[in-house]
């Protein structure tokens, strides 16, 4: 991981492309093998499917309220559905089965986001934002936390970090040995380095920011969302800015068959950037 790219290296703003402005709020970006990227229109309970082509298609129309997405090794779409706080795995057909369903008895806040690595194990954040459309006006569990659940039929759901505000945005480098966590409710981003059993020490503050999604690109380099996406190098220094015109920013992944087409969800719209670095995802 180099960290050398500059704002020249990186991209060229006049290329940011908005894609279509049909949607209520965009979320949850994730690519297939293919480098298709589907993402959420949260509030509309769908799921929609961005190919390689530029053809916008939808994917599901029962969605779970999902917020983020993440494709398993297996090809299996995750999905953090919040209607009912639930983490779901969605085949390439539309079935959905129920992965994760509480936590010791008690419902999760709301799973947001999540990362998979490469044995299938599953990191989640699981911050607390009240719904309109929860019975329950409180949580459950006391704590904003983030959760790894191994791979496996039989694994248990295990807590893997209690040390952050309100956990957001949340990737894993590609080699399993760090994992990053975007805390928006202390306005701070960490690294933690993880054990070969998928628990987390050494957390470090890396970035004096926080931001709803994150993502990495192949030179290292951390990429925030929020108001526009911010591009730090792998030390937290600020080196680009992708404005965005729209009042958010939710969140983003690198799509296309090279991976490097950058994709953003940014409140009713969608858009697209060529990068000249590719994606980790």
């Amino acid at each position: 991981m180099r960290g050398e790219s500059s704002r020249a290296q990186l991209f060229n703003q006049d290329s940011l492309k908005l894609i279509s402005s049909a949607f209520s709020f965009t979320e949850g970006p994730a690519v297939n093998r293919r480098g298709d990227v589907f993402f959420t229109d949260q509030p509309n309970n769908k799921i929609w499917k961005y190919s390689v082509e530029g053809k916008l298609s939808l994917f599901s129309d029962q969605a779970g309220r999902a917020n983020g997405l993440h494709f398993d090794p297996k090809g299996q779409l995750l999905a953090c559905a919040d209607e009912n706080n639930e983490l779901w795995s969605i085949s390439p057909k539309g079935k959905v089965t129920v992965l994760l369903h509480n936590e010791e008895g008690a419902r999760l806040n709301g799973p947001n986001d999540l990362w998979i690595d490469q044995k299938g194990g599953v990191y989640l954040t699981d911050p607390y934002y009240q719904r309109d459309y929860w019975s329950r006006q409180q949580p459950e569990i006391e704590g904003q936390r983030v959760y790894y659940l191994p791979p496996g039929k039989n694994s248990k759901l295990m807590m893997v970090a209690a040390d952050i505000s309100k956990p957001n945005g949340i990737v894993g480098t590609p080699d399993g040995r760090y994992l990053y966590v975007a805390d928006i409710g202390g306005n701070k981003t960490y690294r933690y380095r993880i054990a070969i059993d998928g628990r987390l020490s050494d957390q470090q503050m890396i970035i004096a920011q926080g931001a709803d999604g994150i993502t990495l690109d192949s030179d290292g380099n951390i990429y925030l969302s929020g108001k526009g996406v911010f591009i730090y190098s792998p030390q937290g220094e600020l080196i680009g800015h992708i404005e965005v015109n729209e009042p958010w920013t939710a969140n983003l992944c690198f799509g296309g068959k090279k991976r490097n087409i950058l994709f953003i969800t940014a409140s009713k719209s969608i858009y697209t950037i060529p990068m000249k670095v590719k994606g980790v995802e």
